[in-house]
């Protein structure tokens, strides 16, 4: 407890450090199924440029499996993990204790998306079990080791990019998996302690944002039509949008 209240009064008197990245890079926010605008949006960047998605890739969208496809299809693209694929994951791993909350924050779609039919947002049990069995081999053992071994996190110099943020009380080394894939109450009241910027996805804004050390590109693509990426170079972020 002492050590967090420390933290937040030594953050709360530093500076923002400036942007320093090791390297220019394109960090895209949450995709949601939205696989007309990850290709139109790709079509945007400088073919050089490095660059990471920040997680949910699936649910909400009608077209996570083209998606999910898509990016594996592209080693050089950096996909990191969301809390909806690790949703996912754990629909695949335990259907009947997962399912439900799956369903209702946006699974529905992505078994839609996969040819899978046969369930809606209160289905429980067996239901759920035959769901799961389907979306495996729909999906197949590659798809699905892929997305076991997404990362959290991916760093540029002193850019921290993850899904949802994280403990600002806690050097980006030693976050939980939980703050980031989920988020932290704090993350958005105060600055890193290390002075890290943090990219990141997971909460939608209405528009994207590059300030007080983090820089914010979730737009709501499922909802709003418009998917984000930021190009950092150096101490400038633009940002594009499809």
């Amino acid at each position: 407890m002492l050590r967090s209240w420390l933290a937040k009064l030594l953050a709360r008197s530093q500076p923002v450090a400036p942007l320093s990245p090791g390297g220019p890079f394109c960090a895209i926010g949450d995709i949601h199924g939205r696989f007309d605008l990850l290709t139109r949006l790709l079509t945007k960047l400088e073919p050089e440029l490095q660059v990471i998605c920040v997680g949910d890739y699936v649910d909400r969208g009608e077209h996570s499996a083209e998606v999910l496809r898509f990016l594996q299809a592209h080693p050089e693209i950096t996909c990191l993990m969301g809390n909806h694929e690790q949703m996912l994951l754990s629909f695949l791993d335990d259907p009947k204790a997962a399912g439900p909350r799956w369903l209702r924050y946006g699974g529905l779609q992505t078994l839609a998306s996969f040819g899978v039919a046969g369930v809606s947002d209160t289905s429980q049990g067996t239901d759920l079990e035959k769901a799961c069995e389907a979306l495996t081999v729909a999906m197949g053992e590659d798809l699905i080791t892929w997305l076991r071994r997404l990362p959290l996190s991916w760093q540029s110099g002193n850019i921290f990019v993850t899904h949802a943020g994280c403990d600002p009380a806690v050097p980006v080394d030693e976050q939980s998996a939980s703050h980031l894939l989920w988020g932290h109450p704090e993350f958005f009241k105060m600055p890193l302690q290390d002075r890290n910027w943090v990219l990141h996805g997971h909460t939608i804004v209405d528009a994207p944002s590059a300030e007080a050390g983090r820089i914010s590109i979730d737009t709501g693509a499922f909802a709003t039509g418009r998917l984000t990426a930021a190009v950092v170079k150096g101490q400038a972020v633009e940002f594009l949008q499809a």
